[in-house]
């Protein structure tokens, strides 16, 4: 009996651009449903890992990859980079024949672009995809729409409420977002799905994404260490000082390593915002380090959700982490694209989210109800950066926050007196 489909935030969003381009090129880690949701849209598809086939379908994309792409539309070709010459051969279909909705491609790792002749803009638009997040795993219970937020804040002024509790939550992101882990029913086979991923993609992942014979005990240390500065802005060099506290490595390999991770779709750090505000030499402009989910951190720790019981501190970096990658599933269709604040001053935002349309949030994450004080103060003091910057720079002002926001693992949700608003992620959706 086929498993229900879980519906994902991005369903509408890819269902639109089959809409207005030719082909839709959907890329993220493996294990997150790229191939389940694209089968939602397919009408016919080819599976070029099938290893039953895989040396017929090399063979004819070596010859004529044009045969490969025959079949009823949208056709979907699944993990299309092994024959990287598909890439052309799609946007040749699409140029010759002027529709669209023609081709879904799907990848779990990004290729070398002198691998293919065009790049397919205008033909191939690319929709970004990642493990599930609160929401779309039914723990989250959606009570406050992120896209209606932006339209009018006032649906908080009766409050929310959060079914989550922090055991809840703290189980939720050592699980992760894999759909295989969501729909098992034992707690115990849940949490083995991302510890599965991580020994992957150390021991044949990490070699298999380039050709590269890459060592599994050096990427675990990498790894590992990456996950120890999950929501820092902890250097290159300090993560290889770590590194080197029980290994040699080089920066070449590191940086090779580095490279191997975020082509897997597993590095997704995030960068700063850097707005006229401050001196440029007073804004932190290094990246803030994440992974693609938290359980990736976990797993790469080797603790358990137990551990966090009584490290509350360490869970507030991995539930970061998960804050993070539930703001890019919500803003997707908004065109969201997350960075933050950081000065030297100790003025920070935890994320900020730029949409399409020029409007933005300033966000804080904060675990419990103790900090979200300190954290609204911040906020405002940015607001308040950005409105004596316009006072001088009349001319060319920058747009004030929309919205100013923190997001908690707690229980109730509320706007301040101060128009800060206070949502746990347990209510949250696109």
């Amino acid at each position: 009996m086929a498993k229900k489909y879980l519906k994902r935030v991005c369903d509408r969003d890819l269902e639109e651009r089959l809409e207005a381009f030719g082909a839709v090129h959907i890329v993220g880690p493996k294990w997150c449903g790229k191939t389940t949701t694209a089968k939602q849209f397919a009408k016919s598809f080819i599976e070029m890992q099938d290893p039953d086939k895989r040396d017929m379908y090399m063979e004819t994309a070596r010859i004529k990859p044009s045969n490969l792409l025959a079949g009823e539309n949208p056709r979907l070709i699944d993990e299309w980079q092994i024959a990287p010459n598909l890439w052309d051969a799609v946007r040749m279909s699409v140029d010759r024949r002027d529709e669209e909705g023609l081709y879904i491609l799907t990848g779990s790792n990004s290729i070398d672009r002198t691998e293919i002749m065009h790049t397919g803009t205008g033909r191939i638009d690319t929709l970004s995809m990642y493990p599930m997040s609160l929401y779309e795993s039914g723990e989250s219970n959606g009570k406050i729409s992120l896209a209606e937020l932006f339209e009018h804040q006032d649906i908080l002024d009766d409050g929310c409420e959060s079914d989550l509790s922090m055991d809840e939550l703290i189980f939720a992101a050592c699980r992760g977002g894999w759909p295989s882990a969501v729909t098992k029913k034992s707690d115990r086979v849940r949490m083995m799905i991302a510890q599965s991923y991580f020994e992957g993609l150390c021991r044949e992942d990490m070699s298999d994404v380039d050709g590269v014979r890459r060592e599994e005990t050096l990427s675990r240390l990498l790894l590992r260490s990456y996950a120890r500065n999950i929501s820092t802005l902890a250097t290159n060099r300090s993560i290889i000082k770590e590194i080197r506290s029980n290994r040699d490595i080089s920066d070449t390999t590191f940086y090779d390593y580095v490279k191997a991770l975020k082509k897997l779709y597993v590095i997704q750090d995030v960068e700063a915002w850097c707005p006229a505000i401050r001196s440029k030499s007073v804004i932190q402009s290094g990246d803030k380090r994440e992974l693609v989910d938290p359980s990736l951190a976990v797993a790469a720790m080797g603790v358990d959700a137990d551990y966090f019981n009584l490290d509350l501190m360490t869970f507030g970096f991995v539930f970061e982490t998960l804050c993070i990658r539930d703001l890019r599933i919500y803003s997707g269709a908004l065109g969201g694209r997350v960075s933050y604040y950081h000065d030297r001053y100790g003025l920070e935002a935890d994320c900020v989210l730029h949409l399409r349309d020029g409007r933005y949030a300033l966000i804080e994450f904060k675990l419990g109800s103790a900090d979200i004080a300190e954290g609204a103060k911040h906020l405002l003091q940015i607001e308040d950066l950005v409105k004596k910057y316009n006072e001088k720079e009349t001319q060319c002002p920058l747009r004030l926050p929309d919205i100013k926001m923190i997001i908690t693992g707690t229980q109730y949700g509320y706007r301040r007196e101060d128009g800060v608003l206070v949502v746990p992620i347990g209510c949250l959706k696109d």
